[in-house]
Order: structure tokens, then C-alpha cells, then sequence
């Protein structure tokens, strides 16, 4: 028994269908207490800044998000006993705001996108003495990923190699702090990061439209290590889409845009990785629904060759998120 609901954290390592030769698997982070990969560096931030001192009972939050980090801080918050304020561009999905109204937090909505939101996020910390985390430059951020995300899949690859690590890039948060960790066991990882095609920051210099929910800051945030990146893929919204409906009907996995966009980029490094060491199909079996659940036998499912390369990926939050954006219909 978990004494509370921040003991919770946590996911499962899940294969999904992959290319020809190759393994790809996701960590289904909906799975977490507050339903985003986001509630990792929201109670790492909140704890962090009750150790330095920085926050005290009584002190209200307040934080700029796109919508799963203020869902993750709102959880948090109410379980601790603080209130919070989220700033959050009025674009982004409904059901992101009936979230965080439902932990309790003050939702302000702002015109333009999360650099507007942090801007009046700044003017709250100092006209109102808020207590603001700064999800994009807080070290507890990748640290929380460098010790949960990252060890969970350590351990549930089950001592096999990790060939890559593939991950969409916001407050670079995950992709450095997994990939720093991933890095430590496997000297040879490759870290890719995915980034929108329409706001492709790191590959174009330039900002762009922020069509992607959580992916697209458009901006380089001082989180991202950069020198761990190996490269950067960029998806489009439509493909991302397309995906995110494909899994859902084919593969019987809800997932939104961001998620469904580290999935194509994950497919294109593992065909490259297949296709360098020659493996097929006949190695590298797909993903395996049976389960037995009715069964005291355990499945005896067919093993993986050792050859087959192995691509992690993210899968950010619950496809329940975006029903408003019309991406299922």
C-alpha cells in the first residue's frame, strides 16, 4: 500500500509495432498519478524548493505551461496543501484547463503562446510574491527524469542495450535528463530529438507556429543539454495526427500529438539502425497482446534476438487531452 498519491509515479515500458529488424518501445507516462510525464519534474521542483527553503506552507505557485506541467504542479499542490496559479496560452485544449480546475488551481488565460505566458507569470512572482519554479531552467527538472524515468527503463529493458533514445524536445527536461542517465550504461546511445516541423527551433534558428500541444516552445530552453543530442527529427502535425489515430485504432493506445510525433521519429531511426546491422522481421518479433490473464500459466512469449536494435521513446500524456482538438474524429 502507498501511504500517498505522489508515491505513484511511475510507467510501464511498453513494445509497440515497429519496422522490419527493429524494437521500438514507449514509455506510457499517462500511466502516472496526474496522467503526463509531467508530474516527474513537478514534484521534483516542488520538493526542491521546500528544501532550499524557497516555499513554505502558505506560499501560493505559480508557474507558465502549455498544460501537463501545470496539471502535474496542481496535483502536487493539492496534495501538499498549497494553492497555485497557472498561466497558460488560451489556444491550448479544454480539457487541460477542466484538469487543473478540478485540482483546484486558478487557471489565467493569456493571448499568444508560453512566451506570453511566462512573461505574465514573471509580473505575478513580483507584484504578488508568488513563488515561481521556472520549469525551464530548474535543474530539478532533468533531474527528476536522470533518477525516475531514466532508472524505470533501465530496468524494464531487462539488461538488454539501448540503441537509441528518442524524445520530443519542450523544456528539455526529459530528453537531457534520461538521455544523460541512458548515456552513463550505454556510451554508444544515440539521443535524438523531435521537434515540430513548423517550429523547428533547433534545426532552423527560427520560431515558428505552435500547432504541437507541449512540444514546440519556440524557443532553445536553458534545460536542453544540447551537446547530448546526436540528432534532431522533425514531424508534422498532419503525420502526428495521422499516427496518433492509427495507435489508437490499430495498436489500442490513446496517446496525443507529441507523442504520436516521438513514435514516427522513433520508426525512422530504428529502419536506419536495421538496415545498418541487416536484421529482418524473423528476429525481431512485434509487440504481443496475450496475456493469460485467466491463466496460472505465465505466456511464453518469443524472444528477441540480440541483434535487434532497441529504440525508446516517450509517449507524453493520454490521448483523452486532445477529444476537443478533433484529432479522433
Amino acid at each position: 500500500m502507498k501511504r500517498g498519491i505522489l508515491a505513484t509515479l511511475g510507467s510501464p515500458l511498453v513494445q509497440v509495432d515497429s519496422p522490419p529488424g527493429s524494437v521500438v518501445a514507449a514509455k506510457i507516462e499517462s500511466k502516472n498519478p496526474g496522467g503526463s510525464a509531467k508530474d516527474r519534474p513537478a514534484l521534483a521542483m516542488i520538493e526542491a524548493a521546500e528544501d532550499a527553503g524557497d516555499l513554505e506552507p502558505g506560499d501560493r505557485i505559480v508557474e507558465p505551461t502549455s498544460g501537463n506541467t501545470g496539471i502535474g504542479l496542481a496535483l502536487v499542490a493539492a496534495a501538499k496543501g498549497y494553492d497555485i496559479t497557472i498561466v497558460m496560452p488560451a489556444s491550448k485544449s479544454p480539457e487541460r484547463r477542466a484538469i487543473m480546475n478540478a485540482y483546484g488551481a486558478d487557471l489565467e488565460l493569456v493571448d499568444g503562446e508560453i512566451s506570453e505566458a511566462k512573461d505574465r507569470a514573471d509580473e505575478l512572482e513580483a507584484e504578488r510574491g508568488m513563488v515561481q519554479l521556472r520549469q525551464f531552467e530548474n535543474p530539478a527538472n532533468p533531474e527528476a527524469h536522470y533518477r525516475t524515468t531514466a532508472e524505470e527503463i533501465l530496468r524494464q529493458v531487462e539488461g538488454r542495450t539501448i540503441d537509441a533514445f528518442v524524445a520530443g524536445i519542450g523544456t528539455g527536461g526529459t530528453i537531457s535528463g534520461t538521455g544523460r542517465r541512458l548515456r552513463e550504461e550505454f556510451p554508444d546511445v544515440e539521443i535524438v530529438g523531435v521537434e515540430p516541423e513548423d517550429n523547428a527551433v533547433l534545426s532552423t534558428g527560427e520560431s515558428g507556429v505552435d500547432d504541437f500541444q507541449g512540444m514546440g516552445p519556440g524557443f532553445v530552453s536553458p534545460n536542453l543539454d544540447r551537446e547530448l543530442l546526436d540528432g534532431v527529427e522533425t514531424v508534422g502535425i498532419d503525420a502526428a495526427e495521422a499516427e496518433a489515430r492509427r495507435l489508437a485504432r490499430e495498436e489500442g493506445i490513446l496517446v496525443g500529438q507529441s507523442s504520436a510525433a516521438s513514435l514516427l521519429a522513433s520508426k525512422r531511426v530504428a529502419e536506419r539502425l536495421a538496415a545498418d546491422r541487416g536484421t529482418g522481421s524473423t528476429d525481431c518479433p512485434g509487440p504481443d497482446n496475450s496475456t493469460a490473464i485467466l491463466s496460472e500459466e505465465p505466456v511464453d512469449y518469443e524472444p528477441i534476438d540480440d541483434d535487434c536494435p532497441v529504440v525508446v521513446t516517450i509517449f507524453w500524456d493520454s490521448g483523452e487531452r486532445y477529444m476537443s482538438t478533433g484529432m479522433f474524429d
